[in-house]
């Protein structure tokens, strides 16, 4: 770890407390470090542990992931660095009540050997305030790791979610979090043709006053998709029929005709459902005018000639960045062949 930067934060579980670099000497060390390996208990559920401490602080039971972020975490598992064990990064989200809903993560670099650890301490803050320039809602509300292989066989080994330094890290991103840290772990190993996602919140196990371990107890995880994800997952399932890897072949003209029927439709169940109410041939459901009037209203009013202008202006760019992309890929092919061409 002596090459790593020194505006990385060192962290060593054998030693009482962490040993930091000169600029991060400033910042106080939480009661937690220098814990010994990291425990596993292995029950997806609640937890009475906090109760029997005397906190106030609601407890965790749910945690909702969304698919960016899975996705997000294993482009960073695909482009690690040759060798490196397991990647690791921050998970960014709401808090409500005993519910934790994950919606987006960026990487952070570390580097693991033997007993200790090293976190891009400064990274992670600066990716963090870029988060939260672009949406503000987001908190800190944990971190996410990848399976570490076994180092004996790492190819048929069985892969850990928790190792020992699972507990420095984990200490570490306490003291960026207002609430206890959410640990996301993805199983890349597919040892058993799937991808395993767990969650976990960690309890300090102290005997007499001293610290001996931190206890991970799984949590229940459940995928949530908003809309727009559910059909980019739809479309990349679709893609993978092919065997190139692109979108299947379809009419994208008959798709948006199709949408457009339902659409019309959809209009005319409404339309002929107020006429009911109005003509008295049926009663009046309150919920479903206040959820007719809300869809109403949130249709922008535009006037007709301002909207073929903001289409037509909208196609435009949609054209030219189309236009765009199809010269760098022409570039980026000529430019594979010269390569080849000059490395033979």
């Amino acid at each position: 770890l002596s090459a790593v930067s020194s505006h990385h934060l060192f962290l060593s579980r054998l030693s009482p407390t962490p040993r930091y670099t000169t600029e991060m000497a400033a910042l106080a060390p939480p009661s937690t470090y220098g814990c010994s390996p990291a425990l596993l208990f292995n029950y997806p559920g609640t937890t009475s542990a906090a109760a029997a401490d005397g906190e106030s602080s609601t407890v965790v039971s749910n945690v909702l992931v969304h698919p960016i972020v899975l996705l997000s975490v294993l482009d960073h598992h695909t482009r690690r660095q040759e060798g490196a064990g397991r990647v690791i990064g921050t998970l960014l989200g709401r808090r409500d009540g005993d519910k934790v809903e994950i919606t987006n993560c960026f990487a952070v670099p570390h580097a693991e050997r033997g007993d200790e650890v090293a976190i891009g301490k400064d990274f992670n803050r600066q990716m963090l305030a870029l988060h939260l320039r672009a949406n503000k809602r987001e908190t800190v509300i944990g971190w996410y790791a990848t399976a570490l292989p076994d180092e004996n066989d790492p190819v048929n080994g069985e892969s850990k979610c928790i190792a020992d330094t699972s507990s420095l890290i984990h200490e570490f991103y306490a003291t960026e979090c207002e609430d206890d840290p959410i640990h996301l772990v993805v199983d890349t190993s597919l040892e058993t043709d799937a991808m395993a996602l767990r969650a976990y919140k960690s309890t300090p196990v102290s005997v007499k006053g001293e610290p001996l371990a931190n206890l991970f107890h799984e949590i229940r995880l459940a995928v949530k998709s908003s809309e727009s994800e559910r059909i980019c997952v739809d479309r990349m399932i679709r893609s993978a029929s092919s065997a190139d890897g692109a979108p299947a072949s379809q009419d994208e003209s008959a798709a948006l005709q199709i949408s457009m029927e339902r659409l019309l439709a959809m209009l005319e169940t409404c339309s002929e459902y107020v006429d009911k109410v109005v003509d008295g041939t049926i009663s009046a459901d309150d919920q479903v005018g206040r959820d007719i009037s809300e869809t109403l209203n949130s249709v922008p009013r535009i006037r007709p000639e301002v909207f073929d202008k903001m289409f037509n202006d909208s196609l435009q760019d949609l054209l030219m960045v189309t236009y765009l992309s199809n010269i760098t890929k022409t570039q980026l092919t000529i430019a594979e062949k010269l390569n080849a061409t000059l490395g033979k």
